[in-house]
């Protein structure tokens, strides 16, 4: 970092007088610095995917010689970015089972625009992060990793969402996972600028406040309080350039972490839809033996078991399933659909999975093969979960159809 250079300058300016409350200077659009007594707090805020932010990080490590360094980073994002291998560990039975397959897919999916976004500007997401840990550790500084886990974050982000923003997250998530074609240009660096970010994160809460509260502001306050309670008198916490703001005005204040790391319980309205809609089905069958006898019932089972069937083995075939796997969803979908407790995607995807076992080079390759299309399908790893879902998608559509042609049967 050159001497002359308008942030240089700034860090070298004589330390405010000893004060009881905090002094907050802003000494760049990207660098601010809080002095609370005998500590100093700088925070820079970065763009992932900034060759700029990489050098800028680097340069401040050496020029600050801070004691610790904090990184807005969680265990598990840390282990993304410094293992290669960690997707060889994973076990896609187990996944399934235990029913993450879309968190598995929304993880996929924002690393695969955050990959085809660094590969535009010839960085890696998250390169400043692993360069501040890797630039501390070399300096002999402590590394704190101070952000809430990637699960619980987005856990609470997903409790927090209706029906319909819950649909539209997913379109979102679908349409990350494919290229499109834009004549647009980004420029990162501008969005660094404290002015326009101050803006887009004022319009981004207006917008989706129900997504803006545990992503952004529950974060801003996790952060900076696990910042404050960090080791050391000169500390440098590199974040996001969108939350620094938000972090410096929670400076100071009481932040309870502990609640801010519960993951809220399923809404207890969602199993009584559940329910609800399961006795809505089966009372469509009593209904019509009252009204037409048991000679209605043959017809009325056709009515659930086509459209749940065929509903699910369709969009299995989307899914470009094994022969054997289409049938395990046309058997298993229209007793899944009446099962609270197992989708249809479970069963679907562990055939799959069994019947096209991912290899090590389909667990190597993934980070390639989600920028494309036919990478996704060709993967025979992230085709499983693809499976999975779209399976789990088309059972809902069918059995949403059932429902109703059965009912319109009872009543005849």
């Amino acid at each position: 970092m050159s001497g002359d250079s308008p942030t240089a300058a700034a860090l070298h300016e004589a330390p405010g007088p000893a004060t009881t409350s905090p002094i907050i200077t802003p000494l760049s659009d990207t660098l601010t610095r809080i002095e609370d007594g005998d500590r100093t707090i700088w925070i820079v805020g970065t763009a992932h995917v900034s060759e700029a932010s990489v050098n800028e990080v680097k340069a401040l490590i050496a020029e600050l010689a801070p004691e610790t360094v904090c990184v807005e980073l969680c265990e598990p994002r840390y282990k993304a970015l410094t293992d290669e291998s960690r997707w060889k560990k994973l076990d896609i039975f187990q996944v399934i089972k235990e029913g993450k397959t879309l968190f598995l897919m929304a993880n996929i999916a924002m690393g695969a625009y955050q990959r085809r976004l660094g590969a535009e500007l010839g960085v890696k997401p998250g390169a400043e992060l692993l360069a501040a840990a890797q630039a501390a550790e070399a300096a002999g500084a402590r590394v704190e990793l101070v952000d809430r886990s990637i699960h619980v974050t987005l856990k609470r982000t997903w409790a927090s969402l209706g029906f319909w923003k819950k649909s539209a997250l997913i379109g979102a998530m679908i349409e990350a996972l494919f290229p499109g074609k834009s004549d647009e240009t980004v420029d990162i660096e501008k969005l660094k600028e404290r002015a326009q970010l101050s803006e887009m994160m004022k319009e981004f809460a207006k917008a989706l406040p129900e997504v803006h509260k545990p992503l952004i502001d529950e974060r801003d306050q996790y952060l900076m309080s696990s910042i404050a309670d960090s080791p050391g008198k000169r500390i440098l916490a590199v974040v996001g350039a969108g939350h620094v703001q938000g972090m410096v005005g929670y400076y100071g204040k009481p932040v309870d972490r502990k609640a801010l790391d519960v993951i809220p319980p399923p809404s207890p309205w969602l199993k009584v839809f559940e329910w609800g809609f399961i006795i809505a089905v089966l009372a469509a069958f009593v209904v019509g033996y009252f009204n037409q006898g048991a000679g209605s019932l043959e017809e009325m089972a056709k009515a659930w078991i086509l459209p749940t069937a065929l509903g699910c083995a369709a969009f299995t075939i989307v899914g470009l399933a094994h022969p054997l796997t289409v049938l395990v969803a046309a058997l298993s979908a229209p007793l899944t659909t009446l099962n609270p407790l197992i989708v249809a995607g479970m069963p679907v995807g562990l055939s799959e999975a069994w019947l096209r076992r991912p290899t090590v080079a389909d667990c190597e390759a993934i980070n390639e093969d989600v920028q494309s299309l036919r990478g996704i399908y060709k993967n025979r790893f992230t085709r499983v979960l693809l499976v999975a879902l779209l399976s789990t998608f088309g059972a809902a559509i069918g059995a949403w159809t059932g429902i109703g042609w059965v009912w319109s049967l009872a009543g005849q």
